[in-house]
């Protein structure tokens, strides 16, 4: 992850950043990093997918969800741009007409990757706290693992773990199961899991 500037950084940064890039600003650093990579987009799109049915659209599940893939921020002075990020539908309404949300999702999710998953567990962590989000998942696509954690008091705690091929049923989403490798990326020569 590159930090170009020292000192607070501004919008006018995210801004001048070429298009390939993804903008931040973290405690006045401005982050940037480029787009995903292929195995990052594919488990972040089927994770969305596997949430939207039940809990967005009430299939199988109890709707009452909005999911937006990479929504820009704005909480407070940070400017942040989780990879998928969902707000139980009456807390974003109206809907926003804005390029950026300043209303602090629900939940969150954060595909790990070895150049931002320093700042995603620290420095985002710690922002997401601040401002009430309830739930933040970090799925890894290189290890196979999701790790589930609550905001309880203020403080982040672990709420569940899985690995490989196990079966999720994990807040807020209880009410939907779903087998953990329908993330992870065909190895060569291999089709896609349907699960």
């Amino acid at each position: 992850m590159l930090k170009p500037k020292t000192g607070p950084a501004t919008y006018a940064d995210i801004e001048a950043l070429p298009p390939n890039m993804v903008g931040e600003i973290i405690f006045g650093a401005l982050y940037a990093h480029p787009r995903p990579a292929p195995r990052h987009g594919f488990a972040a799109g089927v994770l969305g997918s596997e949430l939207t049915f039940p809990f967005h659209r009430g299939r199988g599940g109890p709707g009452g969800w909005i999911f937006i893939v990479e929504p820009e921020l704005h909480l407070g002075p940070h400017v942040v741009v989780p990879d998928i990020a969902g707000w139980k539908r009456e807390r974003l309404t109206p809907f926003p007409e804005t390029a950026f949300i300043e209303t602090p999702p629900d939940w969150l999710a954060e595909v790990l990757s070895p150049s931002t998953q320093a700042v995603d567990r620290t420095d985002k962590l710690a922002v997401y706290a601040e401002f009430g989000v309830g739930h933040c998942w970090y799925v890894d696509p290189i290890a196979k693992t999701l790790e589930v954690l609550a905001l309880t008091g203020g403080k982040w705690l672990l709420a569940a773990t899985f690995k490989d091929a196990d079966s999720v049923t994990a807040p807020p989403f209880e009410a939907h199961t779903f087998p953990l490798d329908v993330l992870w990326a065909p190895e060569s020569g291999t089709a896609p899991s349907e699960g």
